[in-house]
């Protein structure tokens, strides 16, 4: 067993070899990345950044974890191709800002109305037209990679996806403590959804379908699946984010 192998004697080929094995996997996710990026970013150094997520993964992976490789090992391909596009720091910083005003509007009238707000109601909030609404959220896609691998963004505290997987590093109480309350407001965060973009992010992170054919299941087109996909994650980062602050 490869596993056995590169855990029990530090192998360099057993780890060549799942390196070499789940190299597709890494390409996979650099395509469902690049999806949601400007065209100028290319697939190939999504890989690149990737790989490096892969090795790690490889390396810090026990086999004693309650959960999958490929779950595992997700959540660290997509972590470094985000921090190496953090590094790049291509997104506007006039965009960034309409993003985080637009963030705190879904998440203020989520608070205020115990749901997800229409996009009626977003937009009258803004004080904008509905189809200038339409456009910030379809700017906010290409130009911020919005998903749970960076549900709130915060320079010295961000929280990914990955801090929902347990590190065997990370073992005191109060550690261990911390990664259960933040899965239980993750999920009940999920759950306050509305029906449409709770399957929207169910179908795209957890059975990893593409927007394309989440818009065939729900019958709508791209851009309105694209729309809910977005409209979800402000509402779930706002919430992870007051999670983390302790509000």
């Amino acid at each position: 067993m490869l596993w056995k192998d590169f855990k029990e004697n530090n192998s360099k080929k057993a780890k060549e070899k799942l390196i070499v094995k789940y190299a597709p996997f890494v390409k996979l996710i650099a395509g469902r990345v690049a999806m949601n990026l400007p065209k100028n970013i290319e697939e190939g150094d999504l890989a690149a950044y990737g790989m490096l997520g892969l090795i790690d993964a490889i390396d810090k992976f026990s086999l004693d974890k309650n959960v999958k490789f490929e779950t595992y090992a997700s959540l660290r391909i997509n972590g470094a191709i985000l921090d190496e596009l953090r590094n790049l720091d291509w997104a506007p910083r006039s965009l960034r800002q309409k993003m985080k005003i637009l963030e705190k509007v879904v998440d203020s009238l989520g608070m205020q109305l115990g749901r997800t707000p229409t996009d009626e109601e977003i937009a009258r909030e803004m004080n904008i037209p509905l189809d200038e609404l339409y456009k910030l959220y379809n700017e906010t896609k290409k130009s911020l990679l919005l998903s749970l691998d960076e549900v709130y963004q915060d320079d010295e505290n961000s929280s990914t996806r990955s801090d929902f997987i347990r590190d065997e590093s990370r073992n005191s109480p109060q550690e261990l403590l911390e990664d259960q309350e933040l899965r239980e407001t993750l999920a009940s965060a999920i759950e306050n959804l509305s029906e449409r973009e709770r399957l929207v992010v169910t179908l795209y992170y957890y059975e990893e379908l593409t927007l394309k054919e989440i818009a065939q299941i729900l019958g709508v087109t791209d851009s309105r699946v694209s729309q809910l996909h977005t409209k979800a994650i402000l509402r779930l980062r706002g919430k992870l984010g007051r999670a983390k602050r302790g509000e």
